[in-house]
C-alpha cells in the first residue's frame, strides 16, 4: 500500500510554458546585440539577418515587451527613447511579460545609430500590428527625417525597411498621394548617396504610388529616367518587374508585359502567395490578349484554385469563342475583375473571344454565309450582318484567318490549311524558347555569391579550412533564409 500512496504524491503535468524558454524580449536582446555586431563589424548581411528575425516576432510584440527593449537598448534619457515611449499605445496589466533578470541590467551610456534606427523600425512595426495609424506616420516620419543624417551603408538596410512600412501606413488610410512628394525627395537624396537598395526600394513605392491612382504615363516616364543596376533584394525586384508588367500592360506591349509578369511570378518566394495569385492573374489576361490559352496547371497551383476561379471561366469562354459566355463570365465576376482592377482588361478581350470563335468556323466550314457567322458568334448589335462582314474583312487582313470574302453571295470561304511544320514557326518556336533558358541560366550564374577575397587566399590549414566551410554554411543558410523576407 505505501508503494500506492507515493504514486499518488507524484506532480501532474502542467501545461504551462517551462520556465527555460526564452522570452520575446530576450529575443530581441539578441537582435540588438546582432545589430551592434553588424555595425562594430559593417556587415550588411547581419543587419538584414536582424530584420528577418524582428519579422518574424511581429506576433509576439506587446506595449511592455516594446517597452523594455527601448528602456534596455537606448540610452536613458535620450530624446529617441522619450519620443519612442510617447508613441507606444497604453501597455494592459495583463499583458505584462516579466524577465526580471535582465529587463534593466543594461543602461547604455550612448547607443550606436543603426540601433537607434532599428528601434524606431520595431516601434513602426509594432504600431501598425496595432492598427495605430496616426502614430504609426508619426514614428515613420521621426524615423526617416533621423536616418536622412546619416550615411552608412549598414544603416540604408535598415532605411529602406522604414520607407516601406511607411508607405504602407499611408496606403491603408488611403492617403497615398500625400507623401509622393516625400518619397521622391528621399529618392534624390539615396541617389546621390548611392544608396542602390534606397533606390530599388523608393522606386517600387513611387510605382505603387502611381499606378494606385492609374498614373500610367507618369510612371513610366519615372522608371525610364531612373538609374538601373543589378539588383541587390530579390523581393524588391520582384516586385519592380510586377509593376513593370502592368505598365507594359496598359500600354498594349503585351509581350514584354507577359515576359516581365511570368519571371516575377517566377523569382517570388514560395511564401508570398499573395503576390504571386496577383501576378497569375495579371499574366493569364495578358496571354489571352495574346492569343495564347493558359494551361490548365496554372490553375491547380497550390492555394490558388479558389482565387483563379474567375479567370478560370473566362479564359474557357475565351478558348471556346462564345461571346454570350464571356457576357455572363464578365457579369457574374464583375466585382472581382473590379477589386483587382483588371475590368478595362477584360473589356478589350472581347475582341478575342469574337477571333477566336471566327477562327473556329473558319476551321469547321469551307464556306458559310455571313448571316451564320453572325448567328454564331451571338453578335447583339443592330445590324449584326454587316458587323459579321467587317469583322470577317479585319480578321482576314490582319492574317487571323485565312479566308476570302465574297461579298456579292454573302459568303466567307475559307481556304485549305497547309503543313505547319514547312513554315519557319516551329524554328521560331525553338528559337524563343532556346533564348529563354539561357537568360535563365546567364542570370542563375550572375546571381551567385562567393565569399570577398576568395581568389586573395593562399593554402590554409585544416582548422582555417574548417572554419571557413563553417562560414559559408551559415551564409547559405542566410541567403536561403532571404527569399521568404519581407513578403
Amino acid at each position: 500500500m505505501t508503494q500506492d500512496v507515493e504514486m499518488k504524491e507524484q506532480p501532474a503535468p502542467s501545461n504551462s510554458v517551462p520556465s527555460n524558454v526564452p522570452s520575446t524580449l530576450h529575443h530581441l536582446k539578441e537582435i540588438a546585440a546582432i545589430v551592434e555586431t553588424g555595425a562594430y563589424t559593417k556587415e550588411v548581411r547581419r543587419i538584414n539577418r536582424a530584420v528577418r528575425l524582428t519579422l518574424a516576432l511581429r506576433k509576439k510584440l506587446k506595449t511592455s515587451v516594446v517597452s523594455s527593449f527601448l528602456n534596455y537598448a537606448l540610452a536613458s534619457g535620450s530624446e529617441a527613447l522619450t519620443r519612442l515611449l510617447s508613441y507606444l499605445p497604453k501597455e494592459d496589466d495583463h499583458d505584462m511579460e516579466v524577465d526580471t533578470a535582465t529587463s534593466a541590467t543594461h543602461t547604455p551610456a550612448k547607443h550606436s545609430p543603426e540601433l537607434e534606427i532599428y528601434a524606431y523600425l520595431l516601434v513602426l512595426i509594432f504600431l501598425i500590428d496595432q492598427k495605430k495609424y496616426p502614430e504609426a506616420k508619426a514614428c515613420g516620419k521621426a524615423g526617416i527625417a533621423r536616418s536622412r543624417n546619416m550615411n552608412k551603408r549598414t544603416i540604408d538596410v535598415l532605411a529602406s525597411r522604414l520607407y516601406h512600412f511607411y508607405s504602407y501606413c499611408y496606403e491603408m488610410t488611403g492617403d497615398l498621394v500625400e507623401i509622393r512628394g516625400d518619397l521622391l525627395n528621399l529618392h534624390r537624396i539615396v541617389t546621390l548617396r548611392r544608396d542602390e537598395l534606397g533606390q530599388e526600394t523608393l522606386l517600387n513605392l513611387l510605382l505603387r504610388n502611381y499606378l494606385h491612382y492609374n498614373l500610367y504615363d507618369q510612371a513610366e516616364k519615372l522608371r525610364s529616367k531612373a538609374p538601373r543596376f543589378e539588383a541587390h533584394s530579390n523581393q524588391q525586384f520582384c516586385r519592380y518587374l510586377f509593376y513593370l508588367g502592368k505598365i507594359r500592360t496598359i500600354q498594349l506591349e503585351y509581350t514584354d508585359a507577359k515576359e516581365s509578369l511570368l519571371q516575377a511570378a517566377r523569382k517570388a518566394p514560395v511564401g508570398a502567395l499573395g503576390f504571386r495569385v496577383q501576378c497569375n492573374k495579371w499574366a493569364i489576361i495578358v496571354r489571352l490578349l495574346l492569343g495564347e490559352i493558359p494551361e490548365r496547371t496554372v490553375f491547380m497551383q497550390k492555394g490558388m484554385k479558389t482565387v483563379l476561379r474567375p479567370y478560370f471561366e473566362l479564359t474557357n469562354a475565351v478558348r471556346i469563342g462564345d461571346l454570350e459566355l464571356f457576357r455572363n463570365v464578365a457579369d457574374k465576376f464583375a466585382s472581382t475583375f473590379s477589386a483587382d482592377r483588371t475590368h478595362n482588361l477584360i473589356v478589350r478581350l472581347r475582341h478575342n473571344v469574337i477571333r477566336t470563335g471566327l477562327r473556329n468556323i473558319s476551321i469547321s466550314y469551307s464556306r458559310i454565309s455571313l448571316v451564320d457567322v453572325a448567328h454564331k458568334l451571338r453578335l447583339d448589335s443592330p445590324n449584326p450582318v454587316a458587323d459579321a462582314e467587317s469583322i470577317v474583312a479585319k480578321a482576314i487582313r490582319d492574317g487571323a484567318i485565312d479566308a476570302t470574302l465574297d461579298h456579292a453571295n454573302g459568303w466567307m470561304v475559307s481556304k485549305e490549311t497547309g503543313d505547319v511544320y514547312s513554315t519557319n514557326e516551329p524554328q521560331s518556336a525553338f528559337n524563343s524558347r532556346i533564348a529563354f533558358c539561357l537568360n535563365m541560366h546567364n542570370e542563375a550564374v550572375r546571381a551567385l555569391r562567393f565569399p570577398p577575397n576568395s581568389h586573395k587566399k593562399e593554402k590554409e590549414s585544416a582548422e582555417k579550412r574548417r572554419e571557413r566551410q563553417q562560414q559559408e554554411q551559415e551564409l547559405a543558410k542566410h541567403i536561403a533564409e532571404e527569399d521568404d523576407d519581407e513578403f
